[in-house]
């Protein structure tokens, strides 16, 4: 069964937003962080983003986690608040 890691910020304002997408273009994925997916949630709003990693199984989830758990916190959306283990009950993409 697929695994999801949502993670979430504060503080995440659109310049802070802009920076990270445009680090992301021809960038390479980390090698310890094996997920299949990710997906970036901006509420521009209130300053807020949710992260969700898509990992395949529970060991690739426990190896992700560690690596993401170890990052420096300059290198992170913003400030961190919550980080919560889902499992995928159901997906759908057009």
């Amino acid at each position: 069964m697929a695994v999801a890691r949502v993670v979430e910020f504060d503080g995440v304002d659109k310049q802070r937003l802009e920076e990270l997408v445009g680090g992301l273009e021809g960038g390479e994925r980390p090698a310890d962080v094996p997920a299949t997916e990710f997906v970036m949630l901006h509420d521009p709003d209130r300053d807020k983003m949710l992260v969700i990693f898509f990992f395949d199984s529970q060991s690739d989830y426990d190896k992700g986690d560690a690596a993401l758990n170890a990052m420096p916190s300059g290198d992170t959306p913003g400030r961190r608040t919550a980080v919560t283990r889902y499992d995928v009950a159901a997906r759908m993409t057009a």
